[in-house]
């Protein structure tokens, strides 16, 4: 087995390769606006340290979000064209579990947030690090404050609402690494993963404007 794992449903461009025991490679980066100049560049660099070439490659995981729609496409559209490239399965993995495995919270419940912009964060509740209660949601955090109040939280999102989670612990961004670990775990148990379907969770920022004009040649 040869996983290669990647993620751009956040501000992080994160890659791994996973053996099936354990990750050779990783590489993240941290940068909201660059998400596709720095993803396949970080595709080459994890092969190159783990001295292997793409054609090794047995199966792709993705993230699948929840996250913004221009980054999140990145990732998949990538994901998928690998998938057909190399005649490999594509496996999705939810951005918010990989947080939550690779969190150091070591008994639950607790809560991953990641920024969706907007005032708002993309979040779940988990019982422990492997087993999510809820289905990712969007929400204003002023909205939700009741319903995880007392819960440790993890991720970015937690960090930019203190009000609400004050109780924040590491990771703040996804790893692909961990993406990669969960998804090997998952697969050696013979579990199924989520198809590499975007859960975008709301309309894109980007909207044709309001009573656009189209102008045609006579």
């Amino acid at each position: 087995m040869l996983l290669l794992a990647l993620d751009t449903a956040t501000p992080a461009v994160t890659v791994a390769l996973h053996d099936g025991e354990a990750v050779i490679a990783s590489s993240s980066q941290v940068d909201a606006r660059r998400h596709g100049e720095l993803l396949l560049p970080a595709v080459d660099r994890v092969l190159a340290e783990a001295g292997l070439k793409l054609d090794a490659v047995t199966a792709v995981v993705v993230g699948i979000g929840p996250g913004p729609y221009t980054g999140l496409r990145v990732g998949l559209m990538t994901a998928d064209t690998f998938g057909l490239a190399l005649g490999v399965p594509v496996h999705g993995v939810c951005t918010l579990d990989g947080l939550a495995y690779a969190s150091d919270i070591e008994k639950g419940p607790f809560v991953v947030a990641t920024d969706a912009r907007r005032k708002e964060v993309y979040w779940a509740e988990y019982a422990d690090s492997r087993t999510r209660l809820t289905n990712p949601a969007v929400d204003r955090p002023a909205d939700i404050a009741d319903r995880v109040a007392g819960l440790p939280a993890v991720g970015a999102g937690a960090l930019l609402y203190p009000g609400t989670f004050p109780n924040v612990h590491e990771p703040e961004h996804v790893s692909a690494a961990a993406l990669a670990s969960l998804a090997a775990e998952k697969l050696a148990a013979g579990e199924e993963l989520p198809e590499p379907r975007p859960l975008y969770l709301r309309r894109p920022d980007a909207q044709v404007p309001k009573n656009y004009k189209v102008v045609t040649p006579k």
